[in-house]
């Protein structure tokens, strides 16, 4: 295992997109993505309006085309709004159960937090989820530096003293850097969420495990116990980064049906009103060159869409983050050159 194998820290770093894909897909804010697609869509009609050789104003009053389309928006907005909030309470109802499901739930959770205040050596581990996973974190560099301390003065091979002195880098800095960030963020803003996936926590729990497998015979007593401590230490951070993971996704959800609701009244509205009342053939004239008909047949399509156009801005962020996260522990499902070892088979 050399320094060139192992994969960047940062998810930005680790992802083969361009930044500013990846920004538009996580960072931004879901009204900024959903109003930059709307814009697009708008653009894109007007475009394509302005392009075709037949003139826009004779395109949108031959036969009957905006009253079959808004005949197909209503009811592709109702399904589809319908189809959506009920797959959300589907999600949701997941939360719901008997008094004695609940009760192993808490158990549960109650025996993972004293495990996890066991490990950052605390008598009760942080409410808090940012400060949850902080304590994590910062008791992974901690323990790194404990791993640092037990090899001060230890004649080692000059090639293990190279490879435990690039891991315990690695987690270091990696720990600060995430413990900084973590430092303040808001549950319920993707800053938790986004500062965890920052933490390349299962390619190090890996290489400890790896190290200690093939060098513990090489190491003294008290390197394999802080090794050890730290190992098990990461194997938390993975169950507790799914955990606010899959909360996060279900506040995200909760979010989107929410926004739905509001979004599909003016809609529907826009569709229905387009349907009954509007006729391309009153708004001739032109302006800044364009069609009035066109103009006006686009903006409202544009709000007919919302819907999904929102659903949309959502739903990139989530299968983004779950691509992101399909395995749990020391698995690395992207692709990597280093060659199998042998000796480990």
């Amino acid at each position: 295992m050399s320094n060139d194998d192992e994969p960047a820290d940062t998810m930005r770093e680790r992802a083969e997109k361009p930044s500013w894909l990846l920004y538009l897909l996580l960072d931004a804010d879901r009204w900024r993505i959903t109003g930059l697609l709307s814009a697009g869509l708008f653009l894109t009609l007007v475009a394509v309006g302005v392009a075709h050789p037949v003139p826009a104003q004779t395109l949108v009053t031959a036969a009957d085309p905006v009253e079959t389309l808004f005949q197909a928006l209503i009811t592709g907005i109702i399904t589809a709004v319908t189809l959506v909030l009920t797959l959300s309470q589907l999600v949701l109802s997941q939360e719901l159960g008997a008094a004695g499901d609940q009760r192993d739930r808490m158990a549960g959770a109650i025996e993972f937090r004293d495990a996890v205040a066991d490990a950052v050596g605390t008598p009760i581990s942080p409410a808090e989820p940012s400060a949850f996973l902080r304590s994590l974190v910062t008791t992974t560099g901690d323990q790194a530096r404990a791993l640092e301390d037990a090899l001060d003065g230890e004649r080692l091979d000059a090639e293990l003293t190279d490879l435990l002195s690039t891991y315990t880098d690695s987690v270091t800095g990696n720990a600060d850097t995430v413990a900084d960030q973590l430092e303040g963020a808001e549950f319920g803003e993707f800053d938790v969420v986004r500062t965890a996936l920052n933490y390349n926590y299962s390619w190090k729990l890996y290489a400890g495990r790896r190290i200690k497998a093939r060098y513990a015979d090489q190491l003294p007593e008290a390197a394999v116990d802080a090794l050890d401590a730290l190992t098990e230490t990461l194997s938390l951070f993975g169950p507790a980064r799914e955990h606010f993971k899959t909360l996060y996704f279900q506040w995200e959800l909760s979010n989107l049906s929410r926004t739905l609701l509001y979004i599909s009244l003016p809609a529907l509205t826009a569709a229905i009103s387009t349907l009954l009342f509007l006729n391309p053939r009153d708004f001739a004239g032109l302006t800044l060159g364009i069609a009035n008909s066109l103009l006006l047949v686009s903006a409202l399509v544009t709000i007919a869409l919302l819907p999904f156009v929102v659903l949309l801005s959502y739903i990139l962020r989530i299968v983004t983050v779950t691509k992101r996260t399909l395995s749990i522990g020391p698995f690395i499902l992207r692709k990597t050159d280093r060659p199998v070892d042998v000796e480990w088979e």
